[in-house]
C-alpha cells in the first residue's frame, strides 16, 4: 500500500507547528535581524508526534516540515513591515493588510520557484545544505517505524536535545526576567582624555544557538564588525566629536554609535549585498535558461516530478497580482497620494510581478548555493527598496505634502515583494528535501501555501503584542511599557533608505566611509579565499557594525564554541550523530528563549509592567554575576552532555 502523504493530519500539525515557530522567530528577527531555519526541529518534533500513529511515513513527515518551514522564511518579513511603524505611518498592524500582503507575497514565492525546480533542484549539483540535514532527520525517524535499517533511538534522542536546549534558554531568561540574574552588563569608558567607548554583553543562550548554527566564518566576520564599530569608530568619532557640558559619557557614546556609526554599518551592508548579488548573476541568468527549456521539454507523469499544473499556477499568479494591486490601490487611495493612485497601482503590479520572479530565482539560488539561513536575502531587501522608491519618484515626484506617503507606499509594496522573497529563499530547500525522500512536489507546493497561510495569519497577531510591549527603535513608541526597544535592525535600515531616496534626509557621509568599509571587506575576503583561508563574509561584517554589541557578542561566542565542538565531533564515534546533536541543541536555543520573549510580551502587557515578574530591583548587586554563571552553567552542561552522547556508539 503506498503510504501517506498529503493528509489533513499532517497539514493541522504543520500548521500548529508554523504557529510556533513564527511567534519565535518573529522576536528573534527583531531582537537580532537573525531568523532560524524551521524545517529541522518541525521534522523531529513531527516524528515523535506522528510515531503513535501507525500508518503515519517519512512523507507524511515531510509534509509537515515543510508547512513549518514557512516558519522560518515568512517571518523574515519584519524585515520590512514594521518600517511603516517605524516611519510613524502606523500605529500598529492592521490584521487584513498585514495578512494579505504576507499571504499574496507569500504565495507568489511558492508559484514562481515552481519553473525553477527541474533546473536547480532535480538536473542540479548545487549543495542545498538544510535541504539535505532535513533530508537526514527523517530518514532518521523513519527508522523509528521499520521504514529504514536507521538507529530507531536516534529520533527520540534528537527530540530530546532540541528539549533541553529549549529548557535550558527558556529558563536562563525567565531567571533573568525576575532581575535575580543579568540579561547582559554593560559599561563605558573613556579612551585618553576624549574618546571613549563601551561594552554591552548578554547571557542570551538563543543568541549563542545562532552563533552555532552560523559558524566560525559568519562568527569572526561578526567580530571584525564589533572591532570597527567599537575599538575604532566610536573611539575616533568620539574624539572629533567630545561630549557637550553636562552629557553623561553613556549617552554621548550611545547617541555617537546610533546617529553615526550604524550608517557606517549601513553603508557596508549595501556594498556586500550589492557585490553578493552580482557574483550571482551569471548562474542565475543561466539556471532560468535552462529552467525555461526543462519546463518547455517536461511532460512526465510520474508523481515524483511532477508540479502545480500550469492553469493553476497562472490562476493563482492572477488572484495574487490581483490582490497585490488592489491593496496597493486601497493604501494610496486612502492617502494625499489618491490622485495618483491609479499611477502608483501599475508601478505596484509590474514591479511585483517582474521584482517577484527574478528575486525568486535570485534568492533559490543562493538558498541552494549556501542555505537559506545563510541567504543573504536583506540584501535583496534592500535593492528592492531602492528600485521601488526609485521608480515611485520618477512617476510621482514627491512634495512636502506626499513625501510621508510616498516613503510608506513604497515599504508597503516592498513588503509584498519580500514576503516573495522569504518564501522562495527556503522552498527549493524543501523540494530538495522531498527529492531525497521520494515525495510528490506538487504536494509539497501545496503544504507550502498552507504553511503560508498559516504563518500569515499569524504574524500580525504577534507583531502587535511586541510593538505594544516592547517598541522599535526608532518609532514613536507611545505607550509601549518595557523600556529597551526591540532593535528591528532590517526594517530600521529599510525604512531610512526608503526616506533617503524620496526625501533626502540620509546621512550620506557615514554610507560613503560604509560604502569604502565594504569595498575593502570584499577585497580582504577575495584575498583570504584566494589563500585558502578562513573566509570573512562583508556582509556579516557590516551586520556586526550595524548591530548593537548585546544583539551579536553572544553570536561570536556560540561560533567560536561550535568549531571546537565540531573538531570533537569528528573523532567522535559517531560524527554525523554528534554534529547533528549540536544542530538539534543550538535550535532549541533559540526555540526556548525566542518563545519566553513572546510569552513575557503579553504578560507586560497583561500587568502594564516593564517587569511584570521581577522579584528584585533592577540594581540588585549580585545579578551580573549570577548572570554569567547561569551562561556559562548551561554551556557547560548543555555541550557535556552532547559530548557524552557522542562518545556512545
Amino acid at each position: 500500500m503506498k503510504p501517506k502523504e498529503l493528509t489533513i493530519r499532517g497539514l493541522i500539525l504543520g500548521a500548529l507547528i508554523t504557529t510556533i515557530f513564527t511567534a519565535a522567530n518573529v522576536y528573534l528577527g527583531l531582537k537580532v535581524g537573525l531568523t532560524f531555519a524551521s524545517s529541522i526541529p518541525a521534522a523531529v518534533i513531527s516524528m515523535a508526534i506522528l510515531s503513535a500513529v501507525k500508518d503515519s511515513s517519512i512523507l507524511e513527515n515531510n509534509i509537515v516540515q515543510t508547512v513549518a518551514s514557512a516558519a522560518g522564511t515568512l517571518s523574515a518579513i519584519i524585515f520590512v513591515l514594521p518600517g511603516l511603524v517605524i516611519v510613524g505611518w502606523w500605529t500598529g498592524f492592521p490584521f487584513w493588510q498585514s495578512f494579505l500582503i504576507c499571504l499574496s507575497g507569500g504565495v507568489l514565492g511558492v508559484l514562481f520557484t515552481i519553473p525553477l525546480r527541474r533546473a536547480l533542484v532535480t538536473n542540479s549539483d548545487l549543495p542545498y545544505p538544510e535541504g539535505v540535514a532535513a533530508a537526514e532527520v527523517l530518514k532518521v525517524g523513519s527508522g523509528t517505524r521499520g521504514e529504514t535499517t536507521d538507529d530507531t533511538g536516534e529520533s527520540r534522542e534528537g527530540l530530546v536535545a532540541v528539549i533541553l536546549g529549549s529548557v535550558a534558554s527558556g529558563g536562563l531568561a525567565i531567571i533573568t526576567s525576575t532581575r535575580v540574574a543579568a540579561a547582559e552588563v554593560t559599561g563605558f569608558f573613556r579612551l585618553g582624555t576624549m574618546a571613549s567607548s563601551g561594552y554591552n554583553i548578554a547571557f542570551s543562550l538563543a543568541l549563542l544557538g545562532a552563533g552555532h548554527l552560523v559558524g566560525l566564518s559568519v562568527g569572526m566576520a561578526m567580530l571584525v564588525g564589533l572591532i570597527i564599530a567599537w575599538a575604532i569608530a566610536v573611539p575616533v568619532l568620539t574624539l572629533m566629536q567630545p561630549a557637550a557640558a553636562g552629557v553623561a559619557l553613556a549617552a554621548h557614546t550611545t547617541t555617537i554609535w546610533r546617529t553615526e556609526v550604524r550608517f557606517i554599518g549601513a553603508g557596508a551592508i549595501a556594498v556586500a549585498a550589492i557585490y553578493t548579488l552580482a557574483t550571482l548573476a551569471k548562474p542565475v541568468v543561466g539556471g532560468l535558461i535552462s529552467t525555461l527549456a526543462a519546463s518547455r521539454a517536461a511532460k512526465v507523469a510520474d508523481d515524483r516530478d511532477r508540479d502545480l499544473s500550469p492553469p493553476w499556477i497562472i490562476a493563482l499568479t492572477a488572484a495574487c497580482l490581483v490582490l497585490a494591486g488592489w491593496l496597493a490601490f486601497s493604501f494610496a487611495r486612502s492617502t494625499v497620494l489618491a490622485p495618483s493612485a491609479v499611477t502608483l497601482t501599475l508601478i505596484a503590479v509590474p514591479f511585483v510581478l517582474l521584482g517577484g520572479f527574478l528575486i525568486a530565482a535570485i534568492c533559490g539560488y543562493m538558498a541552494g548555493l549556501i542555505g537559506a539561513s545563510n541567504s543573504p536575502i536583506s540584501g535583496v531587501g534592500i535593492l528592492s527598496i531602492v528600485l521601488c522608491a526609485s521608480a515611485i519618484i520618477v512617476a510621482v515626484p514627491p512634495t512636502a505634502a506626499t513625501r510621508p506617503a510616498l516613503v510608506a507606499f513604497a515599504l508597503f509594496v516592498t513588503a509584498i515583494v519580500f514576503a516573495c522573497a522569504t518564501i522562495s529563499n527556503d522552498n527549493l530547500q524543501d523540494l530538495k528535501t522531498g527529492q531525497l525522500v521520494g515525495a510528490s512536489p506538487m504536494r509539497q507546493q501545496i503544504a507550502l501555501i498552507v504553511g503560508v497561510a498559516a504563518g500569515a495569519a499569524v504574524i500580525p497577531f504577534v507583531l502587535n503584542l511586541l510593538a505594544k510591549a516592547y517598541g522599535f527603535a526608532g518609532a514613536a513608541n507611545v505607550g509601549v511599557l518595557a523600556p529597551h526597544p526591540l532593535p528591528a535592525p532590517q526594517a530600521t535600515l529599510i525604512s531610512a533608505l526608503a526616506q533617503g531616496v524620496i526625501g533626502g534626509n540620509l546621512d550620506w557621509k557615514m554610507i560613503g566611509i560604509g560604502a569604502l568599509v565594504g569595498v575593502g571587506l570584499i577585497l580582504l575576503d577575495t584575498t583570504l579565499g584566494a589563500m585558502k583561508k578562513l573566509r570573512i563574509p562583508p556582509l556579516a561584517v557590516g551586520i556586526g557594525i550595524y548591530l548593537p554589541m548585546s544583539a551579536t557578542f553572544a553570536v561570536v561566542v556560540g561560533a567560536v564554541i561550535s568549531h571546537w565542538y565540531n573538531g570533537r565531533a569528528r573523532s567522535a564515534a559517531n560524527p554525523q550523530r554528534a554534529e547533528r546533536l549540536g544542530t538539534l541543541v543550538a535550535s532549541g536555543l533559540i526555540v526556548g528563549e525566542s518563545l519566553w520573549g513572546v510569552i513575557n510580551a503579553g504578560l507586560i502587557v497583561g500587568f502594564s509592567k516593564d517587569a511584570p515578574i521581577g522579584l528584585v530591583p533592577e540594581d540588585f548587586a549580585l545579578a551580573p554575576w549570577l548572570g554569567l554563571i547561569g551562561f556559562v552553567g548551561a554551556i557547560m552542561w548543555l555541550y557535556g552532555w552532547m559530548l557524552r552522547r557522542s562518545e556512545t556508539a
